[in-house]
């Protein structure tokens, strides 16, 4: 492959490893807001019990997500300053918003809510894990502003060879935007109600003492990946309309055609089935013979959710900005095959590596328990130091 490809290739393996991470912080984000909610109102043990354990793997994820973001900053410096110049003062203020004003304020709540278990008030308590998922969702909206400014360049004109923002309501507004923003939420949620659903089908299939607490959850993942399915493909639909006006032959290529017809056929499929598996939600989790399918299908949301970010990004090409800037204009100048392959090597090593770490982390906080469960835990009183007896 030449540089351009190379870079090309760099940047659609670290931009496809991080979204996995980010798929599923946006689904659990609300499901353990809602499960603390619950323990809040009502005080019962098994919701505090739920919240605890499923935060944990979200802390798990979101915490080595935070490292697959930083690589892909890297990028834009790194093999993309073309954008940057030509673009930079337009694209780089939802990110610059998403990083100070979303990001920081998302990383401080769920700071304060990781350790304020026993020591904050317990509505204070819970308003931490809520603002943790309204700026999750801010910093979701800021980075689908970003990219969908490179879809459709609404509210810019060019001055002096650069882009120069002319109106901040139209880059909000942007076609591109509007319905993709719900399609990414929705499959958050499918995402997370399959790996609520396939960790608690693994614990009952192995017959858990917690029987009470994952057959609860296997319901609770079945409705919610439910509920995404009908966002996700709904709102997959509606983007048809809007992608005449700016992208008309955007499926044209045989990859991102590709892309797109596997998340069709078999988005339809994995929707069909919970259409028929959501009114058996009260059997599902008594049915042994079910779990063991229920497990399999985990990774299709994720699966999905990638062929989606193909199809999203690999249809505008040549463009890196639609009609505006190509890919290899785009490109740091100076750059060497060698250059690339090394950095494609080590990025594609590091982030392999965390995706890796993460699913261990996880499987591992799955196949333990709830009863395992740091996050939260009382502190263990310090063993009392007995003085000396004084000599007389």
């Amino acid at each position: 492959m030449d540089v351009l490809d190379l870079a090309r290739t760099q940047f659609a393996v670290t931009g496809s490893l991080h979204f996995l991470f980010v798929v599923l912080t946006l689904g659990l984000a609300p499901l353990i807001a809602i499960t603390h909610t619950r323990h809040a109102v009502t005080g019962r043990p098994e919701h505090e019990r739920a919240t605890r354990f499923w935060g944990q793997i979200y802390v798990t994820n979101y915490a080595l997500g935070i490292f697959t973001g930083l690589v892909m900053e890297f990028q834009f410096g790194l093999s993309w300053s073309g954008l940057s110049e030509y673009a930079g003062d337009v694209f780089g203020a939802p990110l610059a918003i998403e990083t100070l004003g979303a990001f920081f304020l998302e990383s401080t709540f769920l700071g304060l809510w990781i350790f304020g278990w026993n020591r904050l008030n317990r509505w204070v308590h819970l308003a931490c894990i809520w603002m943790v998922t309204l700026t999750a969702y801010a910093s979701a909206f800021w980075i689908m502003a970003a990219n969908s400014f490179l879809q459709n360049p609404a509210g810019a004109v060019e001055r002096g060879g650069r882009l120069v923002l002319t109106d901040f309501g139209a880059l909000l507004g942007n076609p591109a935007l509007v319905n993709s923003l719900p399609h990414v939420v929705g499959a958050g949620l499918w995402a997370a109600g399959f790996l609520v659903m396939g960790a608690s089908a693994y614990q009952l299939f192995r017959r858990t003492t917690e029987r009470e607490f994952f057959t609860s959850s296997l319901r609770t993942g079945l409705l919610v990946a439910f509920a995404g399915s009908l966002v996700t493909v709904g709102f997959g639909y509606a983007q048809f309309g809007t992608l005449a006006l700016y992208q008309p032959d955007k499926f044209g290529s045989p990859l991102a055609g590709t892309a797109l017809g596997i998340m069709i056929i078999v988005g339809q499929l994995v929707q069909l089935l919970l259409l028929l598996l959501a009114p058996l939600a009260y059997w599902l989790p008594r049915w042994r013979w079910a779990q063991p399918f229920l497990m399999i299908l985990t990774p299709l949301p994720f699966l999905l959710a990638i062929c989606g970010w193909l199809a999203r990004e690999v249809g505008r090409q040549p463009w890196l900005i639609n009609g505006r800037l190509t890919v290899a204009d785009a490109m740091s100048p100076g750059l060497t095959s060698g250059m690339v392959t090394v950095s494609l090597v080590g990025f594609t090593g590091v982030l392999g590596l965390l995706a890796l770490a993460d699913y261990l982390l996880i499987a591992r906080a799955v196949r333990r328990g709830p009863t395992a469960v740091a996050l939260g835990a009382e502190d263990e009183p310090a063993p009392a130091v007995r003085e000396p007896a004084l000599s007389h």
